[in-house]
């Protein structure tokens, strides 16, 4: 019996590459008539960066203009996201259809990724690789690399093409 693909998760750092990617993503979906769940994370800032602010910033304003650029990127990212996505969709039948949600979640992007992942019940999970070593075979990157041994569910990595 072969699985049945319902939903996708399209997992993306928001590089050159995504269209590319996003576009396999998109393929799955139309073959399998299934769902794409978006999905970027915002990894944190680190405690040696945020002990760096508060030497010139108290705590508190520190904690306060943080929280509100936090929520300001994550909001233009997922505007990025949803743009991504109505760029890539026109002229597809159906494709208001094709994603059915997009999220931007803090936390350090694979363990987001995973989480959602296992929140949305993905059947799969697709994400692009780009490095390369100097006689060319393929090394992933780490966020890819903590995804393939972590995953509960099948990842399809996409090598994105230089430039």
């Amino acid at each position: 019996m072969l699985p049945k693909i319902k939903t996708i998760l399209f997992a993306t750092g928001l590089g050159p590459g995504t269209p590319y990617v996003f576009r396999y993503a998109m393929t799955l979906a139309l073959q399998h008539q299934a769902k794409i769940v978006a999905v970027h994370g915002i990894e944190p800032l680190s405690s040696y960066g945020q002990s760096l602010v508060e030497q010139y910033i108290p705590h508190e304003t520190s904690d306060k203009m943080h929280s509100k650029a936090r929520e300001s990127v994550k909001a233009k990212l997922k505007e990025q996201l949803e743009q991504l996505c109505q760029e890539e969709c026109q002229g597809t039948p159906h494709y208001t259809d094709l994603v059915s949600s997009i999220r931007v979640a803090e936390g350090y992007p694979a363990q987001v990724i995973l989480e959602v992942a296992l929140d949305c019940s993905a059947d799969i999970i697709v994400m692009g690789a780009h490095r390369h070593t100097v006689v060319g075979e393929v090394m992933v990157g780490s966020t890819t690399r903590k995804v393939l041994h972590r995953a509960t569910s099948p990842v399809f990595v996409v090598k994105i093409p230089k430039g």
